[in-house]
């Protein structure tokens, strides 16, 4: 996000092959090529056993033909295929005097083939088909909870990395918006305990409270207030359904900045619920906010009240990392949590360009991945915002 373009991407490990990209492997100057393979096969196996000797034919090999076109053509191109080989058996077959030729039995093994491989294609397409719309609701489901967010809006540069450890599912209990207001601009940061579209309903219905409270409320406290209450009630309204979700609750960062005053021109509002503190990345180091004593959302009615707002200096050259549990829980094989601090600090000293949000935010991305050897065990946010 910010002045370039938000990188919301499938970490390498699980991006598969599905059938678009696998419509783009077979392609050549946008045409598909895809009846090439499965051709040749079949004029290789019609040529080497035109060149064999009687006693060894290979020329029943021809129902591989279909089965290969079944894999990578559409129904139409595997139907097509199969009365070619069809065709190819006969003829090549026929040439043969007649001590030599594998007659009925083999014609009808070809001609059986054929026929299976259509029905398989025909099984694989429309597969193929259901997945690409299923992903295409994850991909509309993805975008409503996690709207795309124009460059420099709310006066911020922002970047974001949204890594889902479901690979077919695209988004989990992790959210983030920024909304500008009245009263300046707010970022919320969250995830919420546990997974799949239970998580899922929560995070959205938390980030429509914010969408609403951060433009209108003239107070961070406010703001706060109406998240916690927005859980509580979506935990009762779930609970009344009988779905089990009495216990559900969401780690979140709420970060206001405020328009600038003489007396604040650099001052930022926070409050932790319940999550890691946000490093501030600048191109002189790099050091953590408070930790602060907050309980997460839902749960703030176990104790006295909300999580208090405090207020911090931001300096304009400084870079707001937050991060999900995805990159502070990742492992590697030995069993050892990820040091973000660690090698955010020496990257920052090696090269101060990685204070910028996008270049951070791409830099953690690959620390993780790296660090746990491609594996996600949940969900990974990585957010960076700074004042341009």
């Amino acid at each position: 996000m910010g002045g370039r373009r938000s990188v919301r991407d499938q970490p390498p490990h699980v991006r598969r092959a599905d059938a678009a990209q696998r419509q783009k492997l077979l392609r050549v100057r946008g045409r598909s090529v895809a009846w090439l393979p499965p051709l040749l096969l079949l004029v290789v196996i019609a040529v080497l056993d035109w060149n064999t000797s009687g006693e060894f034919r290979i020329i029943s090999w021809i129902v591989l033909v279909p089965g290969v076109a079944a894999a990578i053509c559409g129904v139409w191109g595997t139907a097509v295929l199969a009365v070619l080989s069809l065709a190819a058996y006969f003829i090549v077959d026929a040439s043969w005097p007649h001590q030599y030729q594998t007659g009925l039995p083999d014609f009808i093994l070809v001609a059986v083939g054929g026929v299976l491989a259509v029905l398989a294609c025909a099984v694989r397409v429309r597969g193929e088909q259901r997945m690409l719309h299923m992903r295409d609701v994850a991909e509309t489901t993805r975008r409503t909870v996690l709207r795309p967010l124009a460059p420099g809006w709310g006066d911020l540069d922002h970047a974001a990395v949204y890594l889902s450890a479901d690979s077919e599912a695209r988004v989990g209990g992790d959210f983030y918006d920024i909304q500008p207001g009245l009263h300046g601009t707010r970022v919320l940061l969250g995830d919420v305990q546990g997974k799949g579209l239970a998580a899922v309903e929560a995070a959205a219905a938390l980030l429509g409270t914010f969408r609403e409270a951060a433009y209108h409320e003239p107070l961070l406290h406010t703001v706060a207030d109406r998240l916690e209450i927005r859980m509580q009630r979506h935990v009762r309204y779930t609970a009344a359904l009988g779905r089990g979700d009495s216990d559900r609750f969401a780690t979140a960062m709420l970060i206001g900045f405020p328009k600038a005053t003489p007396e604040a021109p650099d001052t930022i509002e926070v409050v932790n619920f319940g999550h890691e503190p946000p490093l501030v990345v600048a191109p002189d180091g790099v050091r953590s906010l408070p930790p602060g004593d907050g309980l997460p959302l839902g749960l703030c009615e176990l104790t006295h009240g909300l999580p208090p707002v405090l207020s911090v200096a931001l300096d304009r050259g400084e870079t707001l990392l937050l991060v999900t549990d995805g990159v502070t829980e990742a492992r590697d094989a030995g069993g050892v949590f990820f040091p973000l601090h660690e090698i955010v600090a020496k990257a920052v000293a090696q090269d101060p360009r990685t204070a910028d949000p996008h270049v951070l935010v791409r830099f953690v991305r690959d620390g993780t991945l790296r660090h746990s050897g491609d594996h996600l065990a949940d969900d990974t946010t990585i957010f960076a915002v700074r004042r341009p």
